[in-house]
């Protein structure tokens, strides 16, 4: 059943775009009136991150976010065979000398992110915009068939896509190298995450990519997918100013929460609302949690 669904979603994907919109117009009738997708959970997530928002507003930008994401699921089928000329003249890339300098530089580059725009597109793209070697870091699917079959798409124009439990010995192979890690996935482990506010609650943080970014000797560069038109995005990218040698305990995972955090206040439409952001409860024992993740990272780079 799988191949078949997966057949017919491949066939589907070959129609343009222009053609496919029109079924992403059906779709989003359908998110809007007929099935609500997850409709109490984005509801929440809007109520408690723009608690300024009166109930007509909370619904006006949950439909607009069925809008999106009604495109989004579209875009998506189309990712899994767009060409490249397509993909490059559809997704800008706004700033790519920022990269570029560094990788001529030979530095290794984590550039980090959350579920914003259109990340699929991105993840796709990106081997066609960078000459080095390209890692995307994710968790595999649970079908363990549309996990190989979506990626053998995705990396099809050269990106490599590696397990986040066993992407150490990807990570240590010469060379420079681009790694993609997105960031606003909730932690499986209160107690390993790190705890912020964001969007007004407190909120756990995946603190992996901090300790990435240490242990790989990663220049952090934060990327913003903004969308300009229908099918159209541009990605903007920022660099982590400070020292990657100097940098303290958790400043790295601040400053791209609060780059994140920035763009979803700008443009709350196109941040993927429909997942359970904040399912995390705040441990009791959050100050002396703070202070022994604190001492284990200074243990292991160094006291900062």
């Amino acid at each position: 059943m799988n191949r078949l669904i997966f057949g017919i979603v491949l066939l589907l994907s070959r129609l343009p775009l222009i053609f496919l919109y029109r079924l992403s117009d059906l779709f989003y009738v359908v998110l809007i009136s007929v099935f609500p997708y997850r409709k109490k959970v984005i509801e929440t997530n809007l109520k408690k991150s723009f608690p300024g928002l009166n109930p007509k507003e909370i619904r006006q930008l949950r439909n607009k976010f069925y809008r999106h994401f009604a495109d989004l699921v579209i875009e998506g089928i189309k990712n899994l065979t767009i060409s490249k000329a397509k993909l490059k003249s559809r997704f800008i890339f706004k700033n790519p000398e920022l990269v570029h300098k560094l990788i001529a530089q030979n530095k290794s580059i984590m550039l980090i992110s959350g579920h914003y725009g259109n990340w699929e597109w991105f993840i796709t793209s990106l081997a066609l915009q960078f000459d080095t070697k390209v890692i995307g870091i994710g968790m595999p699917l649970t079908n363990s068939f549309w996990d190989v079959a979506l990626n053998k798409r995705r990396t099809r124009f050269g990106l490599q896509v590696v397990h986040s439990g066993n992407y150490k010995e990807s990570l240590k192979k010469n060379g420079s190298k681009l790694i993609l890690v997105l960031s606003d996935q909730s932690p499986s482990n209160s107690e390993n995450a790190f705890w912020t506010d964001f969007l007004n609650q407190p909120t756990a943080v995946l603190f992996g990519a901090e300790y990435m970014a240490h242990e790989n000797e990663l220049i952090p560069v934060f990327f913003s997918i903004n969308k300009t038109k229908r099918g159209k995005y541009e990605v903007e990218m920022f660099h982590y100013v400070e020292n990657i040698t100097n940098s303290k305990y958790g400043s790295i995972t601040e400053w791209h929460t609060r780059k994140l955090e920035e763009i979803i206040q700008q443009k709350p439409e196109l941040w993927l609302w429909s997942h359970k952001r904040w399912k995390r409860k705040v441990p009791s024992n959050l100050i002396e949690m703070r202070k022994n993740q604190q001492e284990r990272f200074n243990k292991r780079f160094g006291t900062k």
